[in-house]
């Protein structure tokens, strides 16, 4: 295996335990990820890093028109949804036999600080995209570092692998370039603090001339 993804074996959640600080953190990025991208009713959507249950995702198969979910490893039963393609696999390998062009939405959240080299895995999540499609992710800022790991080690409240699996942490100015290299254009990228500074989020939008290049 090469060093351009996570090390691991498994995905958030597959252990069937999760903690209070765990589930609070999915409530507020889903609560981000319906105020910056709006409603998902009839549109495809890919979750890279979903998670085993695929939390986020669950909550609005019934409104999207497909759902396409990569982890390394998948709750069995999404397979069984009619609009839903269910990868298992590491980033960026897993998704690069998808199609140009095949997404409306590519969410990301809390995945890219777990990479060696997150450059391909953004620059897949461009091309993907559709004239007109989003991007959001989500990682941990360098003032999230202390909490997450006085959370995990200190209080036992978060999973400490997880905060051991963390390859770096990228404040605003250092996930704005990336998106750049990736492909999208400056004007269509905003990152910015949330989770009370703990996390930076980025919203990034495709144009015609974007998808072009």
């Amino acid at each position: 295996m090469t060093k351009t993804a996570a090390d691991r074996s498994t995905s958030f959640g597959q252990d069937g335990t999760t903690t209070a600080v765990d589930r609070f953190g999915v409530w507020l990025s889903k609560r981000q990820i319906t105020r910056v991208v709006g409603p998902m009713t009839g549109r495809d959507v890919g979750d890279f890093g979903c998670g085993f249950d695929a939390t986020f995702m669950r909550s609005v198969l019934d409104d999207v028109r497909s759902a396409v979910l990569v982890d390394v490893a998948l709750a069995p039963d999404l397979r069984t949804r009619p609009n839903v393609t269910a990868i298992e696999g590491e980033l960026p390998d897993a998704i690069a036999p998808l199609p140009d062009h095949s997404l409306d939405i590519v969410l990301c959240m809390s995945v890219v600080e777990h990479l060696w080299e997150p450059a391909p895995t953004l620059a897949q999540f461009h091309r993907l995209l559709r004239p007109g499609g989003v991007c959001a992710v989500n990682v941990p800022s360098w003032l999230g570092k202390r909490a997450l790991e006085f959370s995990a080690f200190k209080l036992g409240l978060s999973p400490a692998c997880e905060m051991d699996d963390h390859k770096t942490y990228y404040d605003p100015r250092d996930l704005w370039p990336l998106m750049v290299r990736a492909g999208f254009r400056p004007h269509s990228i905003r990152c910015f603090r949330h989770k009370f500074g703990l996390n930076t989020f980025a919203i990034c939008t495709v144009d015609k001339l974007d998808s072009a290049q």
